[in-house]
């Protein structure tokens, strides 16, 4: 089974920025959505956004549009998350996964998960 290890997480001030990816151990097949969630304490996990393996069509939540940007590259089985004018309102631990499921899918649609990696916003 395939595995994914996040990396790229930590400290930021508000405005400022990060990227993170998301490695798979293997290729993965382009009937897979491969999508970025984030859980902030006391809170459910939330999808943030998903590329589509397809096509790489993405989506974004609504919270992040216009300032996170999903990407990747298939030569490096990796996918990107570039988060842009971050707020205290982005801190969460992130998480990629992976299933054949659609990109409007839920957690529970996603099998496969990374460890996640801590992002946290100061003020």
């Amino acid at each position: 089974q395939v595995q994914l290890v996040e990396s790229g997480g930590g400290l930021v001030r508000t405005g400022g920025s990060l990227r993170l990816s998301c490695t798979a151990s293997e290729s993965i097949g382009d009937y897979y959505a491969i999508a970025w969630f984030r859980q902030a304490p006391g809170k459910e996990r939330e999808r943030v956004s998903c590329i589509r393996g397809s096509d790489g069509r993405t989506t974004y939540a609504d919270s992040v549009k216009d300032r996170f940007t999903i990407s990747r590259d298939k030569a490096k089985n990796t996918v990107y998350l570039q988060m842009n004018s971050m707020e205290v309102e982005d801190t969460a631990v992130y998480y990629c996964a992976t299933d054949v499921a659609p990109c409007w899918g839920t957690a529970d649609d996603f099998s496969t998960w990374g460890q996640g990696t801590q992002v946290t916003v100061s003020s």
